[in-house]
This record gives C-alpha cells, structure tokens and sequence, in this order.
C-alpha cells in the first residue's frame, strides 16, 4: 500500500471544509497510507509588494521541502500544472505506485508556490483553468485522488 503525504501551506479555517477533508482523509485509508501536513503560512502585509510575497515564498518552501521524503514521488499543485481527467489521473497513480512506495502532493499558500518546490517536484498539476478558493483546492485534490484509486480499483464510485 503507498504511502500518501499532502503538504499543505495553511490550515481549513471554515469546518464545512474540515469536515469534507476529514471525509475524504478517512475513505482514503482503504486505499493508502496516508498523512496530513499543515504548515503555517507565512504572514504578509495587507497590500504585500511582489518582493514581501517571494520572501514569504522563499520561507514556506524551507518548510516544505523539510517535509519532502527524497524517496517519494512528489507532485506540486500549480497552475501551470499539466491538468488531467480521472482516468488519467488513476493511471498516473497507478504509475507512481509501481515504481515508488511514497507520494508526496504539495499545496502552497494562496500565492502559490516558491520555484524550488516547483523544481523538486517531479510532475507538476493543475486541477483546472478555472480559479477556485485555496482552502477548497485541498478537498478537490483529496476528492480527486480518492477518485483516482477507486477508478483503479473498479468500483462504481466513478460513473
């Protein structure tokens, strides 16, 4: 069973969004080991200039990339991202567990993520063209990659 690591840069502030996550973290168990890390995020100004927002970048990158496992295969979520259906996300899972016993997904903040993270990713993706909340992304991926295992494994969750 692979083991799956979602870092993630800030915490679900709304408990309609906690509950989903959870929802999705427990279903996920059938299929994976699986582990949640939240990391703070890094505090910026009310109106922070580009240069504030790639130092906060630059400082939650540390923090993820102390969190990333050299062995896994990891996958940061951005919009220039290569996006992908159901299916072909199963079957980039099904990839990933046949040659890696770990996979590590990366959400950042709401600004994104720091290059570095982006460059030790091994695969990049984008949920969609379409701009969604960034405490929603969390359950999407979740909901996604629950999808994704039970596309491999058969089931009718998948219509």
């Amino acid at each position: 069973m692979i083991s799956v690591k979602l870092i993630a840069v800030g915490n679900l502030k709304e408990a309609y969004l906690r509950d989903a996550a959870a929802e999705y973290q427990k279903r996920l168990g059938g299929f994976c080991k699986f582990t949640l890390v939240e990391l703070k995020e890094e505090k910026l100004s009310d109106a922070p200039s580009d240069k504030e927002i790639a130092n906060a970048l630059s400082r939650e990158a540390e923090k993820i990339l102390a969190e990333m496992s050299k062995r896994a295969y990891k996958i940061a979520l951005c919009v220039e991202g290569k996006q992908m259906s159901s299916e072909e996300l199963a079957e980039k899972l099904d990839s990933i567990s046949a040659t890696h016993s770990e996979l590590c997904l990366v959400i950042g903040s709401s600004h994104g993520l720091d290059d570095t993270v982006k460059n030790t990713c091994d695969y990049r993706l984008s949920v969609s063209k379409l701009t969604f909340p960034h405490q929603l992304m969390r359950v999407i991926l979740l909901e996604a990659v629950y999808r994704g295992f039970n596309i491999l494994k058969g089931t009718h969750y998948h219509k």
